[in-house]
């Protein structure tokens, strides 16, 4: 591989001096980066070199929950609660195959790209019957097309309708069956080593769509094949409530006795948690996935991550399922983690580069892997964001960081995952993005059709 030079940028590494750079270079050789420094680079003969004069140059964004398959019911039930939301959705849902999740997996990564990410956890708990390894095998195939490391968290649901929870009878599974399919993905697909661009982890969709002895099951089996948990956790004040009257306790006690709150788990949204709740994941190290802009967009709360920082829990950024956020774009997720936090606790709450740390390195640490990726660092992997601010949006912006994290999206110089350019130039270098929007489109419509037949 050709080495990597990118020279003449800000760089914000994001490691934990907050080393910055006002003009400065990286070398990345073999996929892994080989300097990071001010002034210029030592000469590599051979080497592409990139001019990021006008840029910043940070990690690659991680963004730590999704729904890509959602990416086909965008716009659907806009006006909803999360519990009114998902009996919506759910009959739409449970008429997809292959060819959906194709389609809405690789338009959706592409776009996540597009904003600047280079690592994806996808949370993919739909399964209607006989597609349930076809599924995975697509979902994986998309994300190697795109060329972004993904986290694929092979969920479950096996609490209906029938059984007081929300989805139809139809898609849930037997718990015997949910447990062998994810055992299943896992020892075909999961990749242990260090840079490696696909693993997979254990992730039963929630407390009201699961019962205990799954999610007791799911825990065993993910610490027997040494793989991470996930799930969505505090999301609403009804689930609060589901919990204390099915379980007699709170969900964080609840998922605690099912053998959940441990430093290999990981939550999405969290947005209700009392301080009781803060001190025991901090203490032990379970992380969370905040999702503000999916938050705002049920209603659901402002999760407090100051607080939870306080607390010592790990935090990363997720756009969560694009049916439930429609932009789906990570980089203004930075952003929107600043506004919530300054929301509720003040202007003092978050500056910008605590939410540059959110989506990087803090990403990293909640799905594991803030040895290998999430900041700029010699021996990390070369998944590498140059933003352009050059243009009309950040003129006149003296500090880059509060460019990127306040301004609006910027565009990208240069995408790399491992060092592969996946973006350059604002352009997507890895797929058509007409023909990616034509078969969402089509994907889109075949869905609706049916839910209107």
């Amino acid at each position: 591989m050709t080495a990597l030079v990118i020279e003449n940028a800000a760089i914000a590494a994001v490691d934990a001096a907050g080393t910055e750079h006002g003009r400065g270079h990286i070398v990345a050789e073999n996929g892994v980066i080989t300097a990071v420094g001010a002034g210029p680079a030592p000469h590599r003969d051979g080497a592409q070199y990139i001019d990021g004069t006008g840029c910043l140059a940070t990690p690659g964004l991680v963004n730590t929950h999704h729904h890509l398959y959602q990416w086909a019911t965008r716009g659907y039930a806009t006006d909803h609660s999360l519990f009114e939301w998902l009996v919506d959705l759910y009959p739409v849902w449970a008429r997809i195959g292959p060819a959906h999740v194709a389609a809405s997996n690789t338009a959706g990564l592409a776009w996540l790209a597009l904003s600047g990410c280079t690592t994806a956890a996808d949370h993919h708990y739909v399964y209607p019957d006989g597609h349930a390894a076809d599924l995975v095998d697509v979902q994986i195939a998309a994300a190697a097309k795109i060329g972004v490391r993904l986290q694929l968290a092979r969920g479950s649901m096996d609490r209906g309708v029938s059984d007081g929870g929300l989805p139809p009878d139809h898609i849930v599974e037997d718990i015997d069956a949910a447990l062998a399919a994810t055992a299943d993905a896992i020892d075909r697909h999961h990749d242990p080593a260090p840079g490696s661009m696909l693993r997979i982890s254990v992730a039963p969709c929630s407390p009201f769509s699961v019962s205990t002895e799954l999610l007791r099951e799911s825990a065993a089996l993910a610490r027997d094949k040494r793989v991470r948990l996930h799930t969505h956790l505090c999301e609403t004040l009804d689930e609060a409530e589901f919990c204390q009257s099915v379980h007699g306790c709170d969900p964080v006690e609840y998922m605690d006795k099912a053998g959940w709150i441990d430093a290999d788990t990981w939550l999405a949204h969290a947005v209700h948690l009392d301080a009781n709740a803060q001190r025991r994941l901090g203490a032990a190290g379970t992380g969370v996935a905040h999702c503000p802009s999916s938050n705002a967009r049920l209603g659901t709360g402002l999760a407090d991550v100051p607080a939870m920082l306080d607390a010592g829990i790990p935090v990363g950024l997720g756009v969560d399922g694009a049916a439930s956020q429609e932009a789906g774009h990570l980089g203004e997720e930075l952003r929107q983690a600043l506004y919530t936090a300054r929301q509720l606790k003040g202007p003092h709450a978050m500056d910008a580069r605590t939410a540059l740390r959110l989506g990087t390195i803090g990403g990293a640490r909640v799905l594991g892997r803030d040895t290998e990726i999430g900041s700029l660092e010699t021996g990390k992997q070369a998944d590498i964001a140059l933003w352009d601010l050059t243009g009309l949006g950040h003129a006149g912006i003296a500090d880059p960081v509060a460019a990127l994290v306040l301004g609006p999206p910027a565009p990208l110089r240069l995408l790399t995952v491992a060092g592969n350019p996946v973006v350059a130039d604002g352009e997507l270098r890895t797929a058509d993005t007409a023909t990616l929007a034509r078969d969402l489109a089509a994907a889109s419509a075949n869905l609706r059709e049916a839910r209107d037949a």
